[in-house]
């Protein structure tokens, strides 16, 4: 998916007029999903997260005590290229708590806030929490170090928030992470295990936080894989130098993103599969929508090893 341009004119008109219609009206988050244990609704702690990748991890290690917005949460959705909505700003200005992914990845979180803000609100910017600047990969989710690191940090922040339930929310954790990513967890660790240090290809930078975290070596050129995730055209040097490595098949597996997939990148899958090169997909967000994190990203991970297991010729 591209990256987000710079704003113009009209963004600017749009968000004025979104603070404008939130300092009418007020109305609370609704919830993108249910939880096993009961609660009542009223004093849920209203939480909103840019997107539902994040949503979802919220909205479990929450439990019954909060009720989970996400802003994005439509497959079809560019979150680079997203322009908040109005009923988008007034769930924001009831929000307690916020979850941004941050490194330019959705620009217009922070200026959605900074339009409706709220005293005690707590916003966390994953970029700021795993240390990723402005400019770096955005694709922080795709990250298992990161994803674990914002699992602790939403934890903490919620016992800050909500002190009489810190023990419910601890225990929500040490289940989230013992349970509930198990499957998650165990495909990391295999790939990582079986497959290390194998060479792969891939369509964008979408791919490199996860190929490092299994330890999959990517050698598509940095700068073919930042030009398709940033909506540009990449070089004729390193197109031809992708088209090498499918056709002397110095790769063992190919990996695109098929919610951003260009003329370049489907030429290059049909190449990889014309040469016996195993591919695999990943998306920019959960498919479907309503999947949890740990199912969508189990799934990818599946295919991922599939992939790997073929490419490789170990027979797994």
């Amino acid at each position: 998916m591209r990256a987000l341009p710079s704003r113009t004119a009209d963004r600017r008109t749009t968000l004025l007029a979104l603070a404008s219609a939130t300092a009418l009206v007020v109305i609370g988050a609704a919830c993108t999903g249910s939880s096993s244990d009961s609660g009542d609704a009223s004093s849920r702690m209203r939480v909103v997260a840019a997107e539902n990748f994040w949503g979802s991890i919220a909205e479990q290690l929450g439990g019954s005590r909060v009720e989970v917005t996400s802003v994005i949460d439509n497959p079809d959705a560019d979150p680079h290229d997203y322009e908040p909505t109005a009923a988008d700003a007034r769930t924001v200005a009831d929000a307690k708590y916020v979850i941004v992914n941050g490194v330019g990845y959705d620009a217009w979180a922070p200026k959605l806030l900074a339009a409706n803000p709220v005293e005690g609100r707590t916003v966390l910017t994953v970029g700021d929490l795993v240390g990723v600047k402005a400019g770096g990969n955005p694709h922080l989710w795709y990250s298992p170090e990161y994803v674990h690191r914002v699992v602790d940090r939403v934890t903490a922040d919620y016992k800050k928030l909500d002190p009489d339930d810190a023990a419910y929310f601890d225990k929500r954790k040490q289940t989230f992470e013992d349970r509930t990513l198990a499957r998650y967890n165990e495909l990391i660790s295999e790939i990582r295990k079986t497959y290390g240090g194998t060479p792969i290809g891939a369509s964008e930078s979408i791919v490199p936080p996860l190929a490092e975290g299994l330890g999959l070596k990517v050698l598509t050129p940095e700068s073919f894989l930042d030009a398709i995730s940033e909506g540009a055209d990449p070089t004729a040097h390193d197109k031809a130098a992708v088209d090498r490595q499918i056709e002397n098949r110095q790769i063992k597996v190919f990996i695109y993103n098929s919610q951003n997939s260009t003329p370049d990148v489907q030429a290059q899958v049909k190449a990889a599969k014309a040469a016996g090169i195993p591919v695999a997909t990943v998306t920019e967000t959960p498919v479907p929508a309503d999947a949890s994190f740990q199912d969508w990203q189990a799934s990818q991970l599946q295919d991922i090893a599939r992939a790997l297991a073929e490419g490789t010729g170990s027979g797994r």
